[in-house]
């Protein structure tokens, strides 16, 4: 048992990282309506990263990482301009078709390198199993600081999310803390498509968010809500992984969506039991 525990505590460390700064993150991308912009930010995150891959560079080194990082912050910039206070066309469109174009240029590209479906299979599911403790440390600073970034600006952060309206009617540069706030969540979907996948961080950004919202209105039991489902999905995934020698990100994705079922049952059966007033 001593040896399961350690072998499972940096992954463990890391997914609880992870949780952190997304289940956060979470909440505004709903709120903001954009559902998919973190899904379109992972996506184009990989897509640096296997354009990386075909230069020759080992996934997990710094120009690896730096290949992603420039993509994602290319894709905060355009989610920034397509921003508009009377839109004509839905910013989630953008959103979408970015997605499908960064889907079908990532596999344009790995085409060319050797092992490349290998390497996108492993950009969707993650190998958060494997990961190390100086990772761990690595991505536990980077996450850090911007947790420290997004609670000095929380106020702006919060307006923008919850009145966009107001923001605009108060002079407030929407665009500049728009792209602030895309970068900052660019850098943290490239560190964690790089160890999670792209399938775990956007379900750990998107299923806590989702039971958050529905339950309460304060931001400190959101995020404390957000933060409690995603520490038991992970030990459950986690465990699963390990004891039946499955892949450990899709049976965290998986055990985030079995909460997510028996939370609509819960609901629909509260719901079924509520008397309707005379």
């Amino acid at each position: 048992m001593l040896d399961v525990l350690k072998f499972l505590a940096a992954p463990f460390a890391m997914c609880m990282i992870l949780v952190a700064v997304l289940g956060y993150l979470g909440l505004h991308v709903l709120l903001r309506k954009v559902i998919f912009v973190d899904l379109a930010l992972a996506q184009i995150a990989a897509m640096g990263a296997v354009i990386a891959f075909v230069f020759g560079n080992e996934p997990g080194s710094l120009t690896s990482f730096a290949y992603s990082l420039g993509a994602a912050i290319l894709g905060a910039a355009i989610f920034t301009l397509s921003r508009a206070r009377r839109e004509k066309v839905p910013q989630e469109a953008i959103i979408g078709i970015s997605y499908v174009i960064a889907s079908a240029a990532t596999i344009l590209i790995a085409d060319r390198a050797p092992e490349g479906a290998e390497h996108i299979k492993e950009l969707l599911a993650g190998a958060i199993l494997w990961v190390t403790w100086p990772v761990v440390l690595r991505d536990l600073a980077i996450c850090a600081a911007v947790g420290a970034a997004h609670w000095i600006f929380r106020r702006r952060f919060l307006l923008i999310s919850e009145d966009p309206e107001r923001a605009f009617d108060e002079g407030v540069s929407v665009r500049w803390w728009d792209f602030l706030f895309y970068a900052t969540f660019g850098l943290v979907i490239t560190i964690s498509v790089e160890i999670a996948g792209v399938l775990m961080v956007f379900t750990y950004l998107v299923a806590p968010a989702i039971i958050a919202l529905a339950t309460s209105t304060s931001w400190a039991s959101r995020i404390g809500i957000a933060w409690l489902l995603g520490f038991v999905a992970s030990a459950l995934g986690l465990f699963a992984s390990y004891r039946w020698d499955l892949p450990s990100g899709p049976a965290i994705v998986c055990a985030l969506g079995l909460i997510l079922v028996v939370f609509a049952l819960w609901r629909a059966l509260r719901g079924g039991h509520r008397t309707e007033p005379a």
